[in-house]
């Protein structure tokens, strides 16, 4: 998979012509290749975009159900929690 970018608008490198002009330089960018660290710096700028205009995003149904579906059972006393730094330390067993 492969992410083609405008290096002018992610304030990579863009080259003047002779006459001034901006000569746009697409970058593509092999996610295979990337670090998880270039990754997230990418998804920055990706994410700020998007969200400019909330808007225009819409949440699926499914995301709908799955809310609506918790506030029952924090509502009807059947939701448990954990504490935070508990949860993480659950989750980190659970991937690795």
């Amino acid at each position: 998979m492969c992410l083609i970018a405008d290096v002018r608008r992610y304030n990579a490198l863009a080259f003047k012509n002779a006459f001034g002009y901006d000569l746009l330089m697409p970058v593509i960018l092999s996610l295979n290749d990337m670090t998880v660290s270039e990754k997230l710096q990418l998804m920055e700028p990706l994410w700020a975009d998007l969200s400019r205009d909330p808007d225009a995003l819409e949440s699926p149904e499914w995301h709908r159900e799955i809310l609506d579906e918790r506030e029952r059972r924090i509502t009807s006393g059947d939701a448990r929690f954990s504490d935070w730094e508990q949860a993480k330390a659950d989750i980190r067993k659970r991937v690795s």
